[in-house]
């Protein structure tokens, strides 16, 4: 529990690499939308100054010109008066209209950019002042009276030709603020191929380092979640030793390690299952060997009474010594192990009470290589091996039969070897019986003594060794034991 608080404090949750994915697609898309917003207002802003600038002088630029003309020409000849044009709907006062006119590009003078067009500003705010000083001229002349033909020079010669000068300057400076607006839209266009070209580079390598980053962040959950899956797959098959060791410092890791406590503990868990079903099978087996030995008890004893009544008593002697030697080797002071010569003299006991028994058809040749003596090997190996040949082979020959047991090293490997010359096996009937030891014992149909020896090898050495059977029809049957020699020289200390 301890453990588990522990790895909870994450240094890196998934939920913030998820937000971190999601910011690395949107920030540069953002990014670029406000480059392209912020160019496309100051582009409106300055085109609307200029629109606006445009339109103030273009108001003049269609009206100033007559309506001052006609106003001053009346003024001049004495229509009306400078006291009382304001009263007359149709004429402007040419002071009011050359103060709106000063004011209003006074103001275009102060928001205009483009140095051309300042420069006709400036030119018409001095002429505006020359047409203000020669209105004056015009207005003393008319106070004074009685100069028309002054008043009329003053007219062609001054006001008409300013007014015509001041025109002049509107039209110019409409004329520098149209080529204005066309330099705005060539570095519009300008600014549109550059930000094109920006846009391009800069995406791609967004893209890059977006796919990049979104790569890694990627590979920081998925790559932990595909070793998590296999670990699992792997600890489902049974395979408890594997670990997934994630070292991300996410909630994966939390996973991780509560996944490998898991394995660790069924790993003990199944171990100790399969150690306390090795111990009870262990004692299952050896309770059957025990099962095996009565019958075999019972017939002897029938022999040796049998040998009494009939006064053959050194033969009966002889029996109830090997019968001695048989049970002393068997109980073997309760080791499940014995030395390969005990075996050889348990089986060589065996076969010397049932000669007295089958003498008219058992013959048997035991040799098996002394140097084999000094290992050890599981009790009760060889003895129902040599019981089957005699009960299922030799027996049902009705005739003289020989038994033959050979033991032989081969490299790192004893091997046995346990032939008759008794009926033998159809194919079928071997096909059965193979199949029938590779059982275990207790759900043998036939084969009962066979299926224990060869349970009882693969148990304590491994699947790969145990017994082989060979038959052919009249001819007789083998049977071979192969066992691992290093493995039975530590047989004692396995046993205990």
């Amino acid at each position: 529990m301890a453990k588990w608080q522990t790895n909870t404090n994450v240094k890196y949750p998934l939920k913030m690499k998820i937000i971190l994915l999601v910011l690395v697609a949107i920030i540069p898309l953002l990014g670029i939308a406000l480059y392209l917003i912020t160019a496309l207002e100051n582009y409106r802003s300055a085109y609307d100054t200029i629109v606006s600038n445009m339109t103030v002088a273009n108001n003049y630029n269609l009206d100033f010109k007559e309506e001052l003309d006609e106003s001053i020409y009346k003024l001049a000849v004495g229509y009306t008066s400078f006291d009382s044009i304001q009263d007359d709907g149709k004429l402007q006062d040419p002071y009011a209209l050359i103060a709106e006119l000063r004011t209003d590009f006074t103001n275009l003078m102060a928001i205009t950019t483009d140095r051309e067009s300042q420069l006709w500003l400036e030119s018409l705010l001095r002429n505006i002042d020359t047409l203000e000083e020669r209105i004056d001229d015009v207005r003393a002349n008319v106070e004074r009276g009685g100069r028309y033909d002054e008043n009329m020079e003053m007219l062609d010669n001054n006001i008409y030709i300013l007014t015509e000068l001041i025109q002049d300057d509107v039209q110019y400076y409409i004329y520098y603020q149209t080529k204005s607006i066309e330099s705005l839209t060539q570095q519009l266009n300008e600014q549109a191929s550059a930000f094109i070209r920006l846009c391009i580079g800069l995406i791609a390598g967004m893209v890059l380092l977006a796919a990049l980053i979104s790569s890694l962040i990627l590979k920081s959950i998925t790559n932990p979640l595909e070793r998590l899956c296999r670990v699992t797959e792997r600890i489902a098959k049974g395979e408890f030793t594997v670990r997934a060791r994630v070292d991300s410092q996410d909630e994966i890791r939390v996973l991780s390690d509560s996944v490998d406590d898991m394995a660790e503990k069924l790993r003990i868990m199944i171990s100790q299952i399969k150690e306390d079903e090795r111990k009870m099978r262990h004692a299952e087996l050896r309770l059957l060997q025990e099962q095996i030995n009565p019958h075999f008890l019972y017939n002897t004893l029938d022999t040796v009474v049998w040998l009494i009544e009939g006064n053959e008593l050194e033969k009966a002697v002889n029996i109830v010594v090997s019968l001695s030697e048989f049970f002393r080797l068997v109980l073997s002071r309760g080791q499940e192990f014995i030395t390969i010569q005990e075996e050889e003299l348990h089986i060589r006991s065996y076969l010397e009470i049932q000669q007295v028994r089958y003498s008219d058809i058992l013959k048997f040749d035991i040799s098996i290589d002394p140097e084999l003596y000094q290992y050890k090997i599981l009790k009760l190996t060889l003895q129902p091996l040599v019981e089957n040949s005699l009960y299922h082979g030799i027996k049902y020959k009705r005739a003289e039969g020989r038994i033959e047991v050979i033991g032989t090293r081969e490299g790192n490997l004893i091997r046995f070897l346990v032939r008759d010359n008794g009926v033998g096996m159809e194919e079928q009937e071997l096909l059965k019986l193979r199949e029938e030891i590779m059982k275990p014992c207790q759900e043998t149909e036939k084969g009962f003594g066979l299926a224990n020896v060869n349970e009882r090898i693969r148990m304590n050495f491994g699947p790969q060794y145990g017994m082989q059977i060979d038959s052919v029809k009249y001819k007789g049957t083998c049977v071979s034991i192969t066992i691992p020699m290093k493995c039975i020289q530590q047989a004692g200390e396995m046993g205990r």
